[in-house]
């Protein structure tokens, strides 16, 4: 099982990424570290997320020389636009601490204003021909916003960040990904997201299929969670702030699923989301400011 994944661009990221969703700044930088001190040589940030400056502060903390760190942020629909992305990846790179970022992404789709959107990816596309990012993608992107912004775009996006997890599959979306060479990289890969929104899920460490799977293989449900979505080929996002988790969640390299374990798995979807609808993000309900570096 290889440990990173190749872009549609030739750029090699590692398949494990390190989440800090959620996680607030002053913890932020000793999770980094564990994570870093772990293994991990991804880090998956964004704008919104507003810890952007502590995740570059582990970063440096760590001794690790800068290209041995992939390091993903994202646009936050508040500063969608050619001018404004342009000016948002000065804030990203400003509060990371970087020249170059490995992976910037759009947040989400906006498909009200989705001619923002167009002008925020024609930024993108600008900042990888100056070379200030090595690859460039989306988030929340659903078959119809690929469609739209295929239409238009001059590169094709080279990851698309969604909710992927056992009980929410999103089948089509991940399709349309493979049909296009868009790597599908799951945020929550766990199915953490229905644990603290009410999206009618019991939790999926507890789902019975993945425990008996994770029984037979010594592991833990969440260890089995994250070598089904590797093994189906996506990238995974894990995210936690306890040390024994972090390390829990990296060590997925030394074990493989059979075929059956993985379409038993894949029998738990419920095609019910629990983020919220990309159709229902709007500048109104869910802009709001990023700060400058």
């Amino acid at each position: 099982m290889t440990t990173s994944l190749t872009l549609n661009n030739g750029i090699e990221m590692p398949a494990v990424g390190f989440g800090v969703f959620q996680t607030p700044p002053a913890e932020t930088v000793e999770a980094v570290e564990n994570a870093l001190r772990t293994g991990y040589r991804h880090i998956d940030t964004a704008a919104a997320y507003g810890n952007e400056r502590e995740v570059g502060q582990a970063i440096r903390n760590s001794g690790l020389d800068r290209s041995e760190v992939f390091v993903e942020t994202k646009v936050w629909i508040s500063d969608f636009g050619h001018e404004q992305t342009l000016h948002a990846f000065d804030k990203s790179a400003g509060k990371l601490g970087l020249d170059q970022i490995d992976l910037l992404i759009l947040h989400q789709a906006l498909p009200e204003r989705f001619d923002l959107t167009l002008e925020a990816y024609r930024a993108l596309e600008k900042l990888l021909a100056d070379g200030r990012v090595r690859a460039i993608g989306v988030s929340n992107f659903t078959r119809d916003h690929l469609d739209r912004l295929l239409r238009e775009a001059s590169i094709v996006p080279a990851v698309n960040q969604i909710e992927v997890h056992p009980y929410f599959q999103q089948p089509d979306v991940l399709a349309a990904d493979a049909e296009h060479g868009i790597v599908s990289q799951a945020w929550s890969p766990i199915g953490g997201i229905t644990f603290y929104r009410d999206s009618g899920h019991t939790s999926t460490l507890d789902d019975p299929t993945i425990a008996r799977i994770a029984e037979a293989h010594g592991r833990t449900p969440a260890q089995v969670m994250l070598r089904w979505g590797l093994q189906r080929g996506r990238s995974v996002i894990p995210k936690s702030t306890r040390r024994e988790r972090i390390e829990e969640n990296f060590a997925v390299f030394d074990f493989e699923l059979t075929d059956e374990e993985l379409t038993a798995i894949d029998a738990l979807d419920t095609g019910v989301r629990g983020g919220p609808d990309p159709e229902d993000v709007t500048l109104e309900a869910f802009g709001k400011e990023i700060p400058e570096a």
